[in-house]
């Protein structure tokens, strides 16, 4: 699961610096990083509840 979610957030990064997505807070190329901020918790998230709930 980890590896899929930061596949899918790599691929997004890549898609923005190429061509912005347009989400608020997301419409320069220069804005990749708060993706790469949101992958770090999305990540950290998912590996805290890996350790809790198994």
């Amino acid at each position: 699961m980890t590896k899929l979610i930061g596949l899918l957030l790599i691929l997004a990064m890549v898609i923005q610096v190429i061509k912005p997505l347009g989400f608020p807070g997301l419409r320069r190329r220069m804005d990749f990083w708060k993706i790469a901020l949101i992958a770090f918790g999305v990540w950290a998230v998912a590996l805290l509840s890996r350790d809790f709930l198994m």
